[in-house]
């Protein structure tokens, strides 16, 4: 378990340095952020405890191997001089993803077939079976980045995406990625014990986050991962460090965070998942419009995912409903940061108060911005930041 290995933890575009400094929290060493996803070093039981921990990565990888290559037969040989049989069975299924930046071979389907047949012939050459492809619900996955001449080979640590947490059962109709929602937080400068509001609540993923937060729960204690079924998988390791998160977790007690919606429904599918999280009685929900919500504390951070506008009429009633949304906080919330997600760039101009930051973030492949607004008791003003854009040069 000491000896030291590479890995690569890809998250949602914005968040990289976030998740660079959770991960310095968690004890990682030689992290290098890039676009989408943070590379880092430590032993096996780092990689455990950053599948635990880790509210903001997607999932995290383990690099086998780096290398130089010219065609597809060069990849082929790089994953066929790999010892897949000592990492699992060959009872057990795996499927292959490829993704690329500047790639000059043809056809990334064929570089994924070849890296199959490298695994297979692998596993024929050692024991005379070859495992089964599943792309569906597969017991390992294996990723290769290809640059536009190099092969990284990974094997994920983490099975289903680390934002599957376990406790959404309910969800709305553009749900908010959990692990992105948690970035958010970070970002608005959101800490424990700081009240909370989100008055277009949805599902409750913001509430979720912040409760877990606030009382030390790890993000995947109920849920199960990938290493646990590889052959080099440290069982006692493992339980103690689950043990240790355990342990570590506060009572649950009311916590001052709030959240609200116009809609009888969506409140009970927020209900619902604070429920499967435990978290029912510590988070207080009310049935409000938007525009009746009063602030629950003299200061604090509101922080909300407004819908969508896709269709026209949605987006003349969004157009009208910005304006009457910053009157809101100008009268009233006075000494609180509000931040609002939003794929509708209109935003910034139509809500009528200077934009203190305005952070460019992905939800899925949505471009959206996280505008932040410092509300001041009878004052407005703020620099305002520079935007730009993140390219896309990981897999997701």
């Amino acid at each position: 378990m000491t000896t030291t290995q590479e890995f690569f933890a890809p998250c949602p575009r914005g968040l990289e340095g976030p998740l660079a400094a959770e991960l310095e929290k968690l004890g990682a060493a030689s992290i290098e952020p890039t676009d989408g996803g943070v590379g880092f070093a430590g032993d096996l039981a780092l990689c455990y405890r950053v599948n635990l921990w880790s509210r903001v990565a997607s999932r995290v990888l383990w690099r086998l191997a780096e290398q130089s290559y010219r065609s597809e037969e060069d990849i082929y040989r790089a994953a066929l001089a790999l010892p897949w049989p000592s990492h699992f069975n060959v009872e057990q299924t795996f499927r292959v993803k490829v993704s690329a930046i500047k790639c000059p071979l043809r056809s990334l389907d064929f570089v994924t077939l070849r890296i199959k047949d490298a695994i297979c012939d692998k596993f024929r050459t050692s024991g005379g079976e070859r495992p089964s492809i599943d792309t569906a619900a597969p017991d390992m996955r294996i990723y290769a980045f290809l640059t536009a001449d190099r092969v990284s080979l990974y094997l994920d640590t983490s099975g289903e995406p680390l934002f599957k947490r376990g406790y959404r059962k309910e969800q709305g109709e553009a749900p908010l990625r959990e692990n992105l929602a948690a970035g958010i937080l970070h970002l608005a400068g959101w800490q424990p014990g700081m009240p909370l509001l989100d008055p277009m609540c949805g599902s409750g993923t913001f509430l979720i986050e912040a409760a877990q937060m606030a009382l030390n729960i790890a993000p995947g204690s109920e849920r199960w991962f990938a290493f646990e079924h590889m052959k080099n998988f440290d069982a006692a390791t493992w339980d103690k460090i689950y043990q240790e998160a355990t342990i570590a977790e506060l009572p649950k007690t009311p916590l001052p965070i709030y959240g609200s919606d116009v809609s009888s429904t969506v409140l009970m599918a927020a209900r619902a998942n604070l429920a499967t999280a435990g978290l029912e009685e510590v988070v207080t929900l009310k049935q409000i419009n938007l525009l009746d919500v009063t602030p629950p504390a003299p200061t604090g951070v509101l922080v909300t995912n407004p819908p969508y506008a896709i269709r026209i009429g949605e987006q003349e009633e969004m157009a009208q409903l910005y304006p009457r949304i910053g009157d809101l906080l100008k009268q009233k919330f006075g000494g609180w940061r509000a931040c609002f997600l939003s794929a509708d760039m209109r935003l910034a101009k139509l809500i009528r108060l200077s934009v203190s930051r305005r952070i460019p973030l992905y939800n899925g492949a949505l471009d959206c911005r996280l505008f932040v607004y410092d509300m001041v008791a009878g004052s407005n003003r703020k620099e305002k930041k520079s935007d730009g854009a993140v390219p896309n040069s990981v897999p997701q």
